[in-house]
């Protein structure tokens, strides 16, 4: 294909409610969504990266910059551009794998669109729909947390995640699966909020039985969680650790988890995601889908990664309604604690029309003139 421009929108979707994590507290989403157009189809990406640099080193403004001023110029001139050519074509540009995500995401569906096969086939896929469990932020008390954790029991969820940090990991632990039973499946995330210091600490979530701790450390100590893994019974799960499929090749060499989070944002695309998948495959490490407050779209494209064979356990790709009243696409529903995977074309969803326009912030239209 030929892309004729690439169009990046700025929107901002306000949360059903406040998500708080270890590394701060969101009300609102703000995202970037391109369409990269081309003589015989369009396709849709959107940047997980969030408004402010604290889950990781990109932001949104950020990404904005450097897709505007160097990833989507570096596509110009290229008469046959596919997915596979992105990741090349951007490798001179160090770092910023969720703006280069985005980007790849959406040659990706203009692609598959044009040659009508759905993401999910072309990840290869094995599996019409995926369970799903849910992130549960942090709360102001135990009680509260407890009442958020029934509903989304109640709505079907077969997985529960916790958020935690210091000050609060065993009471909220302990509070769940007291109150729920042993038969919850209940996993923390500490999104790094940890040290090397606190391993025995991490050792009293031991008793709950918890499917997996993740992210106990910084990213950047996978010799710490190497350690970690040795004294805890709990299995460990790395994150925002896992960047690429060589990351995951070593940190899986050097016995630093038990389990790896892949999301496509984080690691450069559903390319790199699905290389990711293989690698972990091939050593019996199961891996699972995480989710970054995805619209519709990004969601969509998760679904499809999910429903590859080696993703063993629930991921975080929740409902629609998880996150947002009005999505931007047609909603995800929960089914029996399942998403359907997408069967048309591409993501095989698109936005909706009137709810981009009433949630969009800003649009620039980059144009691509062969060269």
């Amino acid at each position: 294909m030929k892309l004729t421009g690439v169009e990046v929108r700025e929107i901002r979707l306000p949360l059903v409610a406040p998500f708080r994590t270890s590394f701060g507290t969101q009300h609102e989403r703000t995202a970037l969504l391109l369409r990269a157009v081309g003589a015989e189809s369009e396709g849709w990406g959107e940047c997980v990266a969030m408004a402010d640099p604290r889950y990781s080193s990109e932001y949104a403004a950020g990404c904005a910059d450097v897709l505007r001023r160097f990833l989507i110029p570096a596509l110009a001139g290229r008469s046959h551009l596919d997915a596979a050519a992105v990741a090349p074509a951007l490798a001179p540009f160090r770092g910023h794998r969720m703006a280069k995500a985005a980007l790849e995401m959406a040659v990706l569906d203009a692609e598959l669109r044009a040659r009508g096969v759905p993401l999910a086939r072309e990840l290869g896929a094995v599996h019409d729909r995926v369970p799903c469990g849910v992130s549960v932020g942090i709360m102001d008390s135990l009680p509260e947390l407890l009442e958020a954790v029934a509903g989304y029991l109640d709505a079907g969820y077969v997985r529960i995640k916790l958020k935690i940090e210091p000050g609060w990991d065993i009471e909220p632990v302990r509070a769940v699966r007291e109150h729920f039973g042993d038969a919850l499946l209940l996993q923390v995330d500490a999104n790094a909020a940890y040290t090397r210091a606190d391993a025995r600490h991490l050792a009293r979530l031991d008793p709950y039985g918890l499917l997996l701790i993740e992210q106990p450390l910084d990213e950047e100590d996978v010799l710490g969680h190497a350690a970690l893994v040795k004294s805890l019974a709990t299995p460990v799960c790395l994150d925002e650790s896992i960047t690429s499929a060589r990351a995951a090749a070593d940190a899986i060499a050097l016995g630093a988890c038990d389990v790896v989070n892949v999301k496509p944002g984080r690691v450069g695309g559903y390319l790199e995601a699905r290389r990711i998948h293989d690698v972990c495959a091939a050593h019996g490490v199961p891996v699972w889908c995480g989710g970054m407050l995805e619209t519709g779209l990004g969601r969509a494209a998760n679904v499809a990664l999910a429903a590859l064979p080696g993703f063993t356990l629930p991921g975080d790709t929740s409902a629609s309604d998880r996150y947002y009243r009005t999505d931007v696409t047609d909603p995800f529903v929960l089914d029996d604690g399942h998403l359907a995977v997408p069967t048309g074309p591409g993501l095989g969803v698109v936005p909706k029309p009137d709810v981009l326009e009433e949630v969009t912030a800003a649009t620039e239209w980059i144009p691509l003139l062969a060269g």
